[in-house]
Parts: C-alpha cells; structure tokens; sequence
C-alpha cells in the first residue's frame, strides 16, 4: 500500500468520527457552545500531550512558523465560533446544509495545489455528494428562507475557513501533526472568554453527559483533528473532499440505530447520490487513472 494511499486512509478516520458529532452532542445534554468547545478542545489537546510522553521530541512541532499557527488556530477556531454565530441567525439545518458547501469547495480549490489534477470527474463527484446532502435535508422540510441571510452568510463563511485549512494545510505538509495539539490548546483557551462573555455556564447533569462530552473531546473534536490533518497533507486531498459528504449520512444512520431519527425514502437517495459520487471521484484509484490526460 502506497504512503498516499494509507494517508488517505486515516484521513477517511475523520469523516467516522464526525459521524458520531451529533449523537454524542445531543447526549451532552444543555452545555452551552463556547463551553462545550472549551471543554473538548481541552481533552483533544490532552491526547496530543499524552503522546508526548512517548514521543518526547514531538514538542518541537509546537514552535511552527506564525502563517502555520494563524491557520490551524484560525481553522479550529474561526470555524466553530462563525458556525455559532450562524445557529443564532439561522435555523441549525439551514446554516449546515450551507455550511456544508466546504466539501465541494476543497475539491474546486486542490486544482491551485502544486502536483494536483483536477479532473471532471472529480467535480462531479463532488457535486454528486452535494445533491446529496440537499435530497436529505429536503426529505427533512428544510428550506431556506430569505429573512435569515446573515446567518446563511455566515454559515458560507464557515465553508471558506474549513476548505480554506484543509486545503492550505497541504502547503504546509512538512509541519508535523503534532502542531494540532497546540491548535487544539489555543481553541480551548480562547473559547474560555467567548463562553464567559456570551454565555451562562451549564455543568452536566448526568454521568452519561459528562462521557458523552470526554468522548467528543477523545473523538469527533479530538482524533478527527489529527487524522484529517494527516489526510490532507499526504493524501488524496479531491478523494477526501468528496467523501465528506458521507458525514451527514453517516450521522444519520448512527441517529436512525439508536432511535433518535426515523428512516426516510429521502435517506436512502441521499445515501446512493453521496456513494457514487465518491466511486465517480475515486475513479483514478480505483481504476488507476491518476496519469490520464
């Protein structure tokens, strides 16, 4: 297996675990954004440090050069406090199907990436997916509504940032992973004030909200960083970009397991549309493509 292949690999560990996001978020019971953020960032940070003590000279990777640290903590950060901002302009459907716009944004922007080929099948892979994610949020009522422009102005925003890391990411590819942990440590620590400012602080109530925010911080706002940080630097950036769009699937059939949503005809489209536009993008692994004209 080649190191690109297996690159792409774990970066596809993310998209797993993002499949879990909603479902333990639901189950961390009334904590606020800002403090849940602060709260699981903390964790994630906590498992960077923690193979620190098997790896001592991984620290080094927390001395990047500042465009480094300005787009990892600008990308953690930006992100979710903009994507917040969003839910309060806008219904929290709306906002993400909007949002969810940065899987085909990092598919259209890995053509100005040096030694990446963007090819139509790429893009319509890409598209594939989106439809996707618009025939499940469909089969859900959702329809946006012009009165909540600014908040669907910021959920595009939050597709820029996200595509925009993941896709400069590859620029910096000689960074070390390990430079996550320190992201992860900033995003904690400057979601401290937002939370104090904005905020009423709201402890779990239950043993099982307090796992289900350790296993966000260990998972879904933990790992996932670290494995998508590897996938788009050394992986098939395009290929990843599409399989994104399996993220609200994913969700979705975790939700439908446990009993917290209900099976849809409108499901079942999303799902085929979202699989054979990620076949359709990863024609060139599978078929061995990569060098056609």
């Amino acid at each position: 297996m080649s190191s690109r292949i297996a690159a792409t690999l774990i970066g596809l560990v993310a998209i797993a675990l993002w499949a879990i996001l909603a479902l333990l978020t639901a189950a961390s019971g009334t904590v606020p954004p800002f403090q849940l953020l602060a709260m699981t960032f903390a964790v994630g940070a906590a498992i960077g440090v923690a193979s620190w003590l098997f790896r001592p000279g991984a620290t080094r990777a927390l001395r990047p050069p500042w465009p480094v640290w300005l787009l990892g903590v600008g990308g953690l950060f930006g992100y979710h406090a903009v994507y917040f901002a969003a839910l309060k302009q806008a219904p929290p459907a709306e906002a993400s199907l909007v949002a969810f716009l940065w899987p085909l944004l990092i598919v259209l922007f890995s053509a100005l990436l040096p030694g990446e080929r963007l090819r139509w099948f790429h893009v319509a892979g890409a598209l594939l997916g989106f439809a996707g994610v618009v025939a499940l949020a469909l089969g859900r009522g959702v329809g946006l509504d012009a009165q909540n422009l600014p908040g669907y102005g910021l959920a595009l925003c939050c597709a820029f940032i996200w595509s925009g890391y993941s896709v400069l990411s590859r620029r910096f590819k000689a960074v070390s992973t390990d430079a996550v942990v320190g992201f992860c440590i900033a995003t904690a620590l400057l979601a401290v004030p937002c939370h104090l400012l904005f905020e009423q602080t709201v402890w779990p109530a239950s043993p099982t909200e307090w796992l289900a925010i350790l296993g966000l911080g260990l998972g879904p706002v933990g790992a996932a960083f670290y494995t998508w940080d590897h996938g788009v630097k050394h992986g098939d950036i395009r290929l990843l970009g599409v399989a994104s769009y399996a993220t609200p699937i994913l969700s979705t059939l975790v939700l439908v397991a446990v009993g917290f949503a209900q099976p849809t005809l409108a499901l079942g489209f999303a799902c085929l549309l979202i699989v054979g536009g990620a076949l359709l993008a990863a024609q060139d692994q599978l078929f061995g493509r990569e060098k056609a004209s």
